[in-house]
Formats: C-alpha cells, sequence, structure tokens
C-alpha cells in the first residue's frame, strides 16, 4: 500500500500550477483526477515504467527453452529412438512447440501480470472512501502526492499544496 497525500482544487488552473509546482519541489505527484480530460496534467505526473514487457519475454522465453531442452532430453537421452540413420538431435523437428508453448506463456504472463499490477480483484478502493472524491468527476480537481517518511516532510509538501491553492488535504492509503 503506497501512502499519499489528496490535495483538492476547484480551479482548473490552480490544479496545474499546482501540478508543475508539484514536480519542481520533488514531491512526487503520481496519480490526477479531473471532471475532463487535460493533456498537460500526464505529462507532470511521475511515470512509472510498468514491467509487464519484461515479465511477458521471460515468461516466453523461459518456457521456450525449457520445452525445447525437454524434447532434446526425451529424445537424445531418455529415449533414443534410430529412425533411418536420421541424427537424435534433430533441431527443426524440436522448434515447433517450443515457439507454440513459448508465445501461450507469454500471453498468460502478460495478462497475469496487467491483471496483479492494475489491482483488478479488488471490489472497492480506499480512495473511494475520501470525502468529497465522487466530486472528481463534476467540478473539483484531486492530486495525489507520494508520502515521504517523516512528518516534516509532509508538513512541507502540505504547505506547498496550500500555497499552490488547495482547498483541502487529506491522507489516504493507495
Amino acid at each position: 500500500m503506497t501512502r499519499a497525500l489528496v490535495a483538492e482544487f476547484d480551479d482548473a488552473e490552480r490544479f496545474l500550477a499546482a501540478l508543475r509546482l508539484a514536480k519542481t519541489e520533488g514531491l512526487g505527484a503520481f496519480d490526477a483526477l479531473m471532471p475532463f480530460h487535460m493533456p498537460e496534467a500526464a505529462d507532470l505526473l511521475v511515470r512509472q515504467i510498468p514491467p509487464v514487457r519484461l515479465i511477458m519475454a521471460l515468461g516466453g522465453f523461459g518456457t521456450a527453452i525449457f520445452a525445447y531442452a525437454l524434447q532434446w532430453y526425451s529424445a537424445v537421452v531418455a529415449y533414443p529412438i534410430d529412425s533411418g540413420g536420421r541424427p537424435l538431435d534433430s533441431w527443426p523437428i524440436f522448434l515447433l512447440a517450443p515457439f507454440e508453448v513459448g508465445i501461450l506463456a507469454a500471453a498468460i504472463a502478460g495478462f497475469v501480470t496487467w491483471i496483479v499490477g492494475s489491482g483488478m480483484p479488488a471490489l472497492h478502493h480506499p480512495l473511494f472512501a475520501y470525502p468529497g472524491i465522487e466530486r472528481a468527476t463534476q467540478d473539483r480537481f484531486f492530486v495525489l502526492i507520494a508520502r515521504a517518511d517523516g512528518d516534516e516532510a509532509d508538513e512541507r509538501a502540505q504547505r506547498i499544496l496550500f500555497g499552490a491553492g488547495a482547498i483541502s488535504i487529506g491522507a489516504c492509503e493507495q
């Protein structure tokens, strides 16, 4: 769970100014809730690169290598059959199944990573309990700032956000 400060704004200009200020001050705004799309807001948020590509590559290549090794071991070491003088380790024959299984494993790994990474099994998000958060779809703007471990860092972040025009600031478990 990530601890976050939630700052509420009633004006789009103050909201963007707070995002710019949070970026220059290094506060780490990682999410923003707003009633309409603002492309410049997305550029001001801290971007986290999801590990989906790496996990898919590891799952796909790992499974393909395992499938090839299993076929090679069974044909060459465990149960060698001399069929018409052909070599036991005939690699072109062994490539089709590892390719198919590797693609399947990469797709499953990507799907599971996406489900777990997006928190899909959760039926309720703790941010929904924050008072007034339902107005994010109507006329309010919210910025989520990653909280530091110290109280003085939280006070500094609150001073900066109130100085930028925040109406209210509260804490939330993310």
